[in-house]
């Protein structure tokens, strides 16, 4: 028996779109309510050239003309039942979280979610740099988030306990335990010896491990889904949701991205 054979077995079929353009053109083309969930690692506002992109000035009024637009047309593609994750460092985290509660709702902020990793930088005049901060908002009270396709696993020594006599009131999800906005067992992407996943590595300044986009696609999103991305890099939110059976539309202004992008869509079967 093949899959026609049974539609319950029938996988469908996804798309990933790409394009290299920039992102207010594309999502001008995009009809209302369309997507299901918007993830995008976003311009940190350094003011640095990193070679394949010129990063904004941290100019507050540079910032809010940029993103007030883009914003205004992310929440209008959005589904009601949909999602945004934007993900920044600390030099203009708090200018965004002030521009998403105005065209969001303070009432729709869901989360401020704080990526751990090693490493940052760091002088021995201050403190070293070592998180992100993903601000997490949803269109509408009623959005998906499936919070158990995110638990964490139990280690050997709480089931054991669990299975004590002492311990057997205590109840504990079959899942493993629910997922906290603290994230700090997610390495970054480094060329070398630096991570256990430098099999990811694309030669990309700015590129995200898989596993953190796989954590935030799952918990925000269905299969079959349309998930998207406006400041694509190195395409791992395409190659995530290709993986995870979720369709996808993303664009980057730099050519290198999309030539990565569409060379890492090609890898994946």
């Amino acid at each position: 028996m093949n899959n026609a054979d049974n539609p319950q077995l029938t996988i469908p079929r996804v798309t990933s779109s790409v394009f290299c353009s920039d992102n207010m053109e594309l999502m001008k083309t995009i009809e209302s309510n369309t997507i299901d969930l918007i993830y995008c690692d976003i311009l940190y506002g350094t003011g640095k050239n990193f070679g394949d992109y010129q990063d904004l000035k941290p100019i507050r009024s540079e910032i809010e003309s940029h993103y007030i637009p883009r914003i205004k047309e992310m929440h209008r593609i959005l589904k009601s039942t949909g999602s945004i994750y934007l993900q920044m460092s600390t030099k203009i985290n708090h200018w965004i979280r002030y521009l998403l509660d105005d065209v969001f709702g303070y009432d729709k902020f869901r989360n401020e979610i704080v990526w751990c990793y090693i490493g940052g930088g760091g002088n021995t005049k201050n403190f070293k740099k070592e998180f992100d901060i993903i601000l997490y908002y949803s269109k509408s009270n009623n959005y998906i988030f499936n919070v158990n396709d995110i638990r964490i696993p139990y280690n050997s020594e709480t089931l054991r306990r669990k299975n004590a006599k002492s311990w057997q009131h205590i109840k504990i999800n079959i899942n493993g335990k629910q997922l906290g906005n603290v994230w700090n067992s997610i390495n970054p992407i480094k060329k070398g010896n630096f991570t256990k996943r430098n099999n990811e590595y694309v030669d990309y300044p700015t590129q995200k491990p898989k596993a953190l986009i796989e954590r935030i696609i799952k918990a925000s999103s269905n299969e079959g889904d349309l998930v998207a991305d406006f400041y694509m890099g190195s395409g791992t939110t395409a190659v995530v949701c290709k993986e995870l059976n979720r369709n996808f539309i993303g664009c980057d202004i730099n050519p290198k991205a999309i030539e990565i992008t569409k060379a890492r869509l090609d890898a994946v079967r």
